[in-house]
């Protein structure tokens, strides 16, 4: 039996590896996708063979992730219940679609990997390795199927002399370009207020710097090009942002989330640039799209974003959605400035190329070219409803 695991380098994934060699007899061929998380691969790849591995792959998938995956997650302003810009949730695509390729290319019997049976990636994983792998490839989860826990884990891992670090982090943290998930110890009683060594980009207020500073986010067709004039790719405009913003405290989420099986959870994540920039561009959406445009936009944002959230990434619901933001994105193009001070980033400015905010029809001053006289009738009719429901029901209570 052929195994490719999906390989993170971390204890659920390193354990997977020796179980499948012990209970299978299987030859494991793991896969470490790189979609930003700070890792030395080399140490993963040795740690993989050290678990038991005959052949390693280490895919870069970074531009991709951020060209395919995080840019739709801007145009649909995808929030999660309001809070979560989707960063772990979207990374588990591409993750799960180069495993996939690889075990085809190396005739795999089976794909392996390390999710839960109390999360969501779960269904991300399964529902994508579902679309990509033949029908005869099964799809193995042991640490859901076997009902493993932490605490079993690591007694198998040392009593095998497995290459894991148990002390490295009382947290357990899923990183990459996107954003930071971090979970785990004191964070799971939700009274209690995450410490801030549990974070890396944004600051304590200790550190937050005195003299305030702005942003210019450069927009266009709905994605962002530049900051502060200067033309860069997006990967580039999110490392930056994550830094600058995060030295003034912003970009924490704590919240109770709930997930597709149905447990709330408390999620604590770290996401300067993603909650920046989604919110920048909902701001220069309202520069932009008609107020009908935006009523409905916002159903499509939440519907993508619950898709994308469940794992359905490959629903054809998602792909039609995609074309009909594409089209509505056009001439959302424009800046939005942000002003950074102590503990948080608000918009202070925007601008767009062709908006449909005109100072000259909404100024009080003499300047306006707008002839209020004309309102008159349009109130008078605007009216009439309320106006016959109040005839309504007083005939009503005559008759009576």
């Amino acid at each position: 039996m052929r195994v490719a695991v999906a390989y993170s380098g971390g204890l659920d994934t390193t354990v997977l590896c020796r179980w499948l060699k012990e209970n299978y007899g299987a030859e494991v061929i793991t896969v470490t996708v790189d979609v930003g998380q700070p890792t030395d691969f080399r140490v993963i790849e040795d740690r993989a063979y050290a678990a038991g591995a005959s052949k390693h792959y280490h895919v870069d998938a970074r531009d991709r992730f951020v060209e395919e995956f995080v840019v739709r997650d801007i145009l649909f302003n995808g929030l999660y219940e309001g809070e979560y810009p989707l960063s772990t949730a979207l990374s588990r695509y591409p993750i799960a679609e180069e495993v996939a390729k690889i075990a085809i290319r190396e005739g795999c019997d089976a794909v392996a990997h390390g999710c839960t049976g109390k999360g969501n990636d779960q269904l991300r994983m399964d529902a994508s390795l579902s679309y990509f792998l033949p029908e005869d490839v099964k799809i193995l989860a042991p640490v859901r199927e076997q009902n493993w826990n932490r605490d079993w884990e690591i007694d198998y891992a040392l009593k095998r002399g497995l290459p894991i670090e148990v002390k490295e982090s009382r947290f357990s943290i899923d990183e990459n370009i996107w954003g930071r998930s971090v979970e785990g110890a004191e964070l799971e009683d939700p009274w209690t207020g995450p410490p801030w060594e549990a974070f890396k980009w944004v600051r304590p207020p200790s550190e937050w710097p005195d003299k305030p500073d702005e942003v210019v986010i450069r927009f266009e067709s709905g994605l962002p090009v530049a900051l502060d004039g200067k033309k860069m790719r997006l990967r580039e405009i999110i490392s930056e942002l994550n830094v600058r913003l995060g030295r003034y405290g912003y970009g924490l989420i704590d919240h109770i989330e709930d997930r597709v099986i149905g447990l709330k959870s408390r999620e604590v994540y770290e996401a300067p640039a993603a909650l920046a920039l989604i919110r920048c561009h909902q701001d220069l959406e309202k520069m932009v799209l008609p107020a009908r445009c935006l009523r409905f936009k916002a159903l499509v944002d939440r519907e993508w974003t619950d898709l994308v959230y469940a794992g359905l990434w490959y629903h054809p619901l998602r792909e039609a959605l995609d074309k009909f933001v594409d089209e509505l994105e056009r001439d959302v193009s424009g800046e939005v400035r942000l002003t950074l001070e102590k503990g948080s980033a608000r918009i202070s400015g925007r601008r767009a190329d062709r908006s449909l905010y005109v100072k000259d029809l909404i100024t009080y001053t003499a300047e306006s070219i707008f002839d209020q006289r004309y309102s008159e009738g349009f109130s008078r009719i605007w009216s009439l409803e309320v106006k016959l429901q109040k005839f309504m029901r007083g005939a009503g209570r005559r008759g009576r």
